[in-house]
């Protein structure tokens, strides 16, 4: 069991280290592997370390209560007498905390911002762990553990600090980045177009977003991820935002001038992953948002590129005039496919979308929407012949 015991926090104690170094924000990692891909594996690798943590701790405490010939309660308490495994119970109590309340069941019952707030224990977890690592036997007994050990743990606090705090801040000096407009694209959702200073120098690519917070009563603590609807020009940004939340819904309520704090641009939802000369777009909902941008600027030639929008109603189409004349002028094929969700037809079924698309299996597919719709839209693909590799999505739950 004690073997057992060093071999778990071990394997929780540089889990925790991955899982802020997944959540630090690195340009090149979320470039690379997508926002989307990452912030599962966080989640998923946040439920291990909790397991590991949970184990370690039952682990030793047998452990220390077989070795001692005292029962459980007695060890328990003898043990949290030493300062060490005091820090590592609170810490694992701190990390249950932030598990719990991440669960799906929990968390759509809980308001965002108090997730966000539950979650931020993560980082003085983190701390109280390292504290008992570096005076437990596995480290301690080494020097160059210690110190392989700490710069580790360096070099991941040094990533949260520089991506998280001091790029936002040192972006918002360099470009002053406001906004300039808001307006009404459909039925509770709008346009914010910010205007800055030398926008061209974030390298932003269309099909990419930016984390914002908006520096305005009852938002300014939210870092809210939203995808460019249009190409960065002449110094202005644009996002399009239908209100889902408290957030979203307060977003229309931005006042021209208003400060932006902009960190980003994140996400692999781009050109780089195109492998074939046809493409299809796929939107569902607001999921047309980084699809835009992408109709408007992906190099195809004549009848190269589709996009079809999925949504309940005509009413329910974002940006529908801006798509039409975007067909036009690149002679592009759009079809808008409407209708409720539990409708008779559908028109994403594999069938369906073959005689919309006829050489669909010769496409690279960029999808965006709903999880239930991307979900279907990805099995339908499959099924009507696009080998999965070449479906390229990025999904949020917002």
């Amino acid at each position: 069991m004690a073997s057992a015991a060093h071999l778990t926090g071990l394997l929780a104690g540089y889990g925790v280290l991955v899982m802020l170094f997944l959540m630090a924000r690195v340009p090149a990692v979320e470039h690379g592997v997508g926002a989307d891909r990452l912030a599962r594996r966080h989640a998923l690798g946040g439920r291990w370390v909790l397991t590991l943590c949970t184990a370690h701790a039952l682990l030793a405490l047998c452990g220390y209560a077989a070795h001692t010939g005292d029962d459980l309660l007695r060890a328990a308490v003898d043990l949290l007498g030493y300062p060490g495994i005091a820090a590592a119970g609170t810490g694992t109590v701190l990390f249950a905390a932030v598990g719990v309340t991440s669960a799906r069941a929990v968390r759509r019952r809980i308001p965002h911002g108090a997730w966000r707030g539950a979650h931020q224990l993560t980082y003085l977890g983190a701390g109280l762990a390292f504290a008992h690592q570096l005076v437990g036997p596995d480290i301690a007994g080494s020097v160059l553990a210690v110190w392989v050990w700490a710069l580790l743990h360096a070099t991941v606090a040094v990533l949260l600090v520089w991506y998280r705090l001091v790029v936002p801040v040192r972006q918002a000096l360099r470009h002053s980045l406001r906004v300039q407009e808001v307006r009404v694209e459909g039925p509770g959702t709008v346009s914010v177009v910010m205007q800055g200073i030398g926008l061209d120098e974030l390298r932003a690519e269309p099909g990419q977003f930016f984390r914002w917070r908006f520096l305005q009563r009852r938002l300014w603590h939210a870092a809210l991820p939203f995808s460019l609807s249009a190409p960065v020009r002449d110094d202005r940004l644009r996002i399009t935002v239908k209100a889902l939340g408290d957030h979203t819904r307060r977003i229309r309520r931005l006042r021209p001038g208003t400060r932006v704090l902009a960190t980003g641009p994140f996400g692999a939802l781009t050109a780089h992953r195109r492998r074939r000369r046809k493409v299809l777009l796929l939107a569902g909902g607001v999921g047309i948002t980084p699809l835009r941008a992408l109709f408007e600027t992906l190099p195809c030639a004549p009848g190269d590129l589709t996009l079809l929008y999925r949504a309940a109603s005509a009413e329910q189409l974002v940006l529908r005039a801006e798509l039409e004349s975007i067909a036009a002028s690149r002679a592009a094929q759009l079809h808008f496919l409407l209708g409720p969700s539990d409708a008779s037809f559908d028109p994403i079924a594999p069938q369906a979308l073959s005689n919309l698309v006829p050489d669909l299996a010769e496409h690279d597919v960029y999808l965006c929407g709903p999880p239930g719709m991307a979900h279907a839209a990805t099995t339908a693909l499959v099924r009507a012949g696009v080998p999965e590799h070449r479906i390229h999505a990025e999904n949020f739950t917002y």
